[in-house]
């Protein structure tokens, strides 16, 4: 691999489910031909990979898998595809659905409280464990064989197994998350797009105000409230996901991958590494190498 870092941005993916749908189901099998990407959507993703093998990126979190996997995304929590070295007897099955997907206030009622309970702890992506997966992939990957109300009954009974389970693992606890509600999705999904485009430089509190139409003390009240953290904490911790990727996917000098993404001191971004991940850049980088060697 060369010392040439390829940029790679997180980009809105658009979610048809068609005129007679209410959420989307895709199923793949085998290599895919189109590779995965880095992107993000405001709809939630629940994905069973059967017999395959690839890489987990989801948010701040990094790791690879060797065989099957069970996993709920949250709404607009930026993800990398995970087959991209599935196996010929492998398959993938993806569900994608808004959060009110079933009407506005169905998973406020107390019959379904838990399953709200389960799309709250997507926020940080959820990895179900073997146990749950073996009862429920087979479930997931069954659900293309459903049509109409049966799909639907079908689907909200996978939803309450996994509200119900406690066998799983939360990727992305300290990571990056971008939460919104439908309501605010257009002005969110602008703000976010910006600083996609722009992270790897200087982005002033009026520039992104300007782009979301608003006084800088509106907006710093609003993105605070929408993510729960500040305009200037959430750029610096999405440049910091980007040095991850960049960290593993390619093998450009440490000091490049700062400026790279945005950070023009090269100890500012040393200490906000440490500070996010709870280890250098360097011992990042060899923790992993070691890990997939």
């Amino acid at each position: 691999m060369n010392d040439t870092i390829v940029r790679k941005k997180p980009a809105l993916e658009r979610i048809h489910t068609g005129p007679d749908h209410s959420f989307s189901i895709r199923q793949h099998s085998g290599q895919r031909e189109n590779l995965p990407f880095w992107h993000f959507h405001p709809e939630l993703e629940l994905v069973y990979v059967d017999k395959g093998q690839g890489k987990r990126h989801i948010g701040n979190h990094l790791s690879y898998f060797h065989n099957s996997q069970l996993l709920l995304i949250g709404a607009n929590l930026p993800h990398h595809g995970f087959i991209d070295r599935l196996t010929s007897k492998g398959s993938e099955t993806i569900i994608q659905f808004k959060p009110d997907f079933l009407g506005e206030g169905f998973f406020q009622l107390p019959e379904t409280r838990s399953i709200n309970g389960l799309f709250e702890r997507a926020k940080s992506g959820v990895l179900f464990k073997p146990e749950v997966r073996k009862t429920v992939g087979p479930k997931i990957k069954n659900i293309v064989n459903y049509s109409g109300l049966e799909r639907i009954l079908r689907f909200l009974e996978i939803l309450l197994k996994l509200s119900n389970s406690r066998d799983y693992n939360l990727l992305n606890l300290e990571g990056f998350t971008f939460e919104t509600t439908l309501k605010e999705s257009d002005r969110i999904n602008m703000i976010f797009k910006h600083i996609n485009q722009n992270f790897e430089r200087p982005i002033s509190l009026e520039e992104i105000a300007d782009v979301a139409s608003m006084t800088v003390p509106s907006f710093c009240r609003y993105f605070k409230r929408s993510t729960g953290k500040t305009f200037t904490r959430f750029v610096n911790e999405y440049r910091i996901v980007q040095a991850r990727r960049l960290l593993t996917e390619t093998s450009g000098s440490i000091t490049s991958i700062s400026y790279e993404c945005g950070f023009n001191n090269f100890s500012h971004f040393n200490k906000l590494f440490k500070e996010f991940t709870g280890k250098s850049a360097s011992q990042y980088r060899n923790e992993l190498n070691r890990m997939i060697q």
